[in-house]
């Protein structure tokens, strides 16, 4: 099982920095979020700095999947808005997927993985689905394109919050670029089906995993053994579909504490995967 670390849980670090203690800890690869302190998507010559990344995974044997959950990376004030539903400012949220398409195909990365946005206040769930749609219709495009593969993570409060709302969206977007990022913490948190099945069920659309801790009804993404997931079985389930997938840890709120906590996770994730 290849397992990786999100750069969103080195937040304190420099982007060489936090690859190197990654890797050190045995890591087989990063979960790249864009971001000011982390190849700011907006910065200029972002080509040559992507370049730069790409060298730096290299020696250090680290695949990549490209993550675009930043919380301010748009909006000084709104954490992660605007998003594809806003009324205004959406083309800017298309502006930062087609720039992390641009760099996960100049990384060769495994996926781009995204989500639906909250619904904005005054937009009724009917427009913003045909937002959403048309949305990823334009990304899709540009991502297939490039040779990228997408993955919309079902996100809990936002319009896309569940599998069956992924498997929704796939169906009227009928597309084989739009993948699927599945959270397991998530599916612990509000999918009516265990992990396992979920996992089963997402099989063919499955491109990346973000792996943490979590309680049934609590978005709050924890260490490993402190939620209640099970993870051998998950291990076990995506065995079972063949994924090839990194499986990504994913603890944005544990910065102050990233080489111990990461540390910790590996140790956590071998043993329930062995």
């Amino acid at each position: 099982m290849r397992l990786g670390y999100g750069t969103n849980g080195f937040a304190n670090h420099r982007l060489p920095e936090a690859l190197a203690v990654i890797a050190d800890l045995g890591y087989d690869g990063v979960a790249l979020t864009l971001d000011h302190n982390h190849l700011d998507p907006f910065g200029p010559e972002l080509r040559q700095r992507t370049a730069e990344v790409g060298r730096m995974l290299a020696e250090r044997n680290l695949s990549v999947v490209v993550e675009t959950g930043a919380r301010y990376v748009l909006d000084p004030y709104r954490k992660h808005e605007p998003t594809l539903l806003h009324t205004t400012g959406a083309e800017w949220r298309i502006a930062l997927l087609e720039r992390a398409v641009e760099v996960a195909a100049d990384l060769n990365a495994d996926a781009v993985s995204f989500w639906s946005g909250n619904l904005p206040s005054g937009v009724s769930p009917e427009l913003g689905w045909q937002r959403l749609v048309a949305g990823c219709e334009q990304l899709v495009a540009y991502a297939a394109d490039r040779g990228v593969r997408l993955g919309l993570e079902p996100e809990p409060g936002m319009l896309v919050d569940d599998l069956a709302g992924y498997l929704k969206l796939q169906a009227e977007v009928g597309s084989e670029t739009l993948g699927l990022t599945l959270d397991i913490g998530h599916l612990v948190c509000n999918e009516p089906q265990s992990p396992p099945a979920c996992i089963a069920a997402a099989a063919q659309y499955l491109v990346n995993v973000q792996i943490d801790d979590m309680r049934r009804g609590v978005h709050e993404h924890l260490e490993f053994g402190t939620g209640e997931v099970d993870f051998p079985p998950v291990f076990q389930a995506l065995r079972e579909i063949g994924y090839q997938g990194l499986v990504a840890v994913e603890l944005p709120r544990h910065s102050h504490a990233a080489p111990t906590v990461a540390r910790e996770s590996i140790e956590f994730l071998r043993k329930a995967s062995a």
